[in-house]
């Protein structure tokens, strides 16, 4: 739908252009395009693996380095079980490790650890965020000067550039955001508003709750959490689309991801959760 919209707002800008081709004689018949976006070179930096997912070391815009760190992966990788659907977990004591990747992937830094499972869930997103033993500046120091990746306030744009990056599988998929999905469906699970890809970040098992980094800004936009593997509709590892009058889409071998900027919102100053902050839309614990 996203892109038939921008193919009519192209028309209709060159359209007017020769509306009014008198005016337009005197300047120049097209303007020069504008340069593309310089992309970041992304690698595994500050990426993670879990023992059975994905996952990064990630920090908002406004952290200061003395704060706990964070590591942010899916609601379904929770060490706890899947989160049943409406359920949402908060502040819960964990000793989860993670083993943090040198850049080239190809070799564990070191192991992080969890004193706090911050929130989870798999109702309206799937998320994770754990509070780590050691700050932002503790992790610098004993890892190679080791930074966090960023959380993105905003709403990604249909058709920026992804990077999805897995920590377990130690492997890096390219492709575009195709569009969003007014709601995903999965088995007893539905996601809102999801990040869709093109069909080059043919994502497999292992690689749930990788980060999906936006490479013109460097920005964590959304962690990865599914495909459709063989075509089946609305049901486990086959999810299914559905739109706003309840028409359902399968497409077969499309991933999807869910945004992030809903939950960077409410982490306030030192690393806490605060579920009342401004632009802090996810679901509200239950438990």
């Amino acid at each position: 739908m996203s892109r038939r919209l921008l193919g009519v707002i192209a028309a209709a800008v060159f359209g007017g252009a020769s509306v009014t081709g008198s005016v337009a004689s005197a300047a120049p018949a097209t303007a020069p395009a504008p340069a593309p976006a310089q992309l970041k070179a992304i690698d595994f930096t500050g990426i993670v693996a879990l023992n059975n997912c994905s996952g990064s070391l990630v920090r908002t815009p406004t952290a200061a380095d003395t704060d706990p760190a964070l590591v942010l992966t899916n609601g379904h990788c929770y060490e706890g079980g899947e989160p049943g659907a409406g359920q949402v977990i908060t502040n819960r004591s964990s000793s989860r490790t993670f083993s943090l990747l040198d850049p080239s992937g190809s070799r564990s830094l070191g192991t992080l650890r969890a004193t706090t499972l911050l929130y989870a869930t798999m109702t309206d997103t799937d998320v994770a965020l754990y509070k780590l033993s050691s700050t932002y500046a503790d992790i610098k120091q004993r890892y190679n000067n080791t930074p966090a990746l960023q959380l993105s306030l905003d709403h990604p744009t249909t058709g920026a550039s992804l990077r999805v990056v897995s920590g377990y599988w130690k492997r890096i998929y390219s492709c575009r955001l195709d569009g969003f999905a007014y709601r995903v469906r999965e088995a007893d699970w539905t996601w809102k508003d999801s990040l869709r890809y093109t069909s080059e970040c043919n994502v497999i098992g292992g690689t749930s709750g990788s980060p999906v980094i936006d490479a013109a800004t460097g920005k964590v936009v959304g962690a990865n959490n599914t495909i459709n593997e063989n075509g089946g509709r609305c049901t486990l590892n086959n999810p299914c689309e559905v739109d706003e009058g309840g028409k359902v889409t399968v497409r077969a071998h499309i991933g999807y991801a869910q945004q992030t900027y809903i939950l960077a919102s409410c982490i306030a100053p030192g690393s806490v959760l605060d579920l009342t902050r401004a632009g802090c839309t996810v679901p509200r614990r239950t438990r």
